[in-house]
């Protein structure tokens, strides 16, 4: 199983090289921003094609996932879905879909108010999961969840933190 990963990560890297795009991360903000504004339009990256939105994504699963794999996950209760294929799917889709780096997918789907790459991965999967079981699929509806989620979190971490120095000025 560890040489199964080694070998991904490798020809991963390999792919990259030959690709002739750079694997080195950005080294300035300024510099992730340009290499963001470069992938988002891209339609491969590191010869991956990227879906450019929601129901591209599904289609392109659709393709990968055989129908002996989809059938087990069809039966899976929908509030389980995302613990059993986050691990390798969701993890697939983040690495290759460059959600942490951005590509076009990822800018859609922070476009629809998902901002983390576990999130952009669950949402997918929860979507992919909708359309096998013939329930339609609304990025709105999908999305909603996790940017209250994520809402939430910002909220307690301001109200936990402890003020280290506050200021009062005057205005002239």
């Amino acid at each position: 199983m560890r040489i199964h990963i080694w070998i991904s990560v490798l020809l991963l890297i390999q792919a990259r090289v030959l690709s002739g795009q750079n694997a080195q991360p950005a080294g300035t903000p300024s510099e992730f921003e340009r290499q963001y504004q470069e992938r988002i339009v891209k339609d491969r990256l590191f010869g991956v094609y990227i879906p450019k939105n929601l129901e591209d994504a599904i289609r392109e699963l659709d393709k990968q996932i055989t129908p002996e794999a989809r059938s087990r996950v069809k039966a899976v209760p929908e509030d389980r879905v995302c613990c059993l294929l986050h691990p390798k799917l969701g993890q697939w889709m983040i690495t290759n879909w460059g959600f942490y780096e951005g590509s076009r997918l990822s800018h859609y789907l922070r476009t629809a108010g998902v901002t983390y790459p576990d999130d952009m991965a669950d949402l997918i999967i929860v979507a992919y999961h909708r359309h096998i079981n013939d329930i339609p699929v609304v990025l709105k509806d999908l999305a909603a969840p996790f940017k209250d989620k994520r809402q939430k979190a910002w909220q307690e971490r301001l109200q936990q933190g402890e003020v280290i120095h506050q200021e009062v000025r005057k205005k002239d």
